[in-house]
């Protein structure tokens, strides 16, 4: 079988080591702002909107993430959640972190809050597919140990080096980017086929949620944050939370549809 085990995580420029985790994740934060833009133009929404949601989603984001990482990890040391060069990131944490940032934004420039979490979702979606692909560059997020010999293959799944040396994982953030990427396709649809406020921001949640909840049970416990000593898995619980918010979201929003028609008839 062929080693896929990458030779090195990082290159150089300058002298300066860069992470290939690094470039990918902020390739996929540029996509994400390029596919903002683009809805706004074709939508006529203010075109400056995405470019003032990044500026303070983005910070936030990034903030959002390692905070979420260190308080799963029981890091003590205050000064080690700065250390963000070291490594350890969650994406919830940067979701959590992100719509703060686009919370906040909305409350300076007067934005609908429910308009722009519509507009960042299917780009938050892609960002997130891109950034999956980042964690094979990192060697990290990978899924359990798999001794099928149909599946001990690429891009199913990939050679960890373990205690044990080599074995063959399932390549969980390649499913995850995959499917990703058909919520991105879903919610782009939706985006441009559905009026009511919130339809798009609802389906980001039940879509992301129900993907994230499924891949986190076949994702090795290694590579899992956990709930202190309980043995559940963090990503699990919160994605299963979402999938609730998003239904709620989601008849919220054709409940209040229906009642602003009805007054209107009236």
């Amino acid at each position: 079988m062929e080693n896929l085990i990458l030779e090195s995580k990082t290159f150089t420029i300058f002298g300066y080591e860069i992470a290939w985790y690094g470039v990918i994740i902020a390739f996929g934060m540029l996509m994400g702002v390029i596919c903002a833009v683009v809805i706004c133009k074709t939508k006529k929404y203010d075109i400056n909107m995405p470019v003032t949601l990044a500026l303070y989603a983005l910070p936030l984001a990034i903030i959002g993430a390692r905070i979420y990482y260190c308080a799963l990890h029981g890091v003590s040391d205050f000064w080690q959640i700065f250390r963000i060069w070291d490594g350890g990131m969650a994406i919830y944490g940067g979701v959590i972190g992100g719509f703060l940032g686009v919370a906040l934004a909305c409350k300076i420039h007067k934005y609908s809050l429910l308009q722009a979490c519509d507009l960042a979702a299917p780009c938050l979606l892609l960002g997130q597919a891109i950034g999956r692909i980042g964690c094979y560059f990192g060697g990290c997020c990978y899924g359990i140990e798999t001794t099928n010999e149909a599946l001990m293959r690429f891009p199913l799944s990939v050679q960890i080096m373990t205690e044990n040396g080599l074995e063959w994982h399932l390549a969980t953030f390649f499913y995850e980017a995959f499917f990703n990427l058909i919520g991105f396709a879903v919610l782009m649809i939706l985006t441009y086929k559905v009026k009511k406020r919130g339809v798009v921001t609802a389906s980001y949640l039940m879509i992301y949620g129900s993907v994230r909840a499924v891949l986190e049970y076949f994702r090795d416990p290694s590579e899992s944050l956990m709930l202190g000593n309980t043995g559940i898995k963090a990503s699990m619980l919160l994605s299963i939370i979402l999938v609730i918010v998003g239904i709620v979201v989601l008849t919220l929003a054709i409940y209040f549809d229906k009642k602003r028609g009805v007054n209107e008839q009236l």
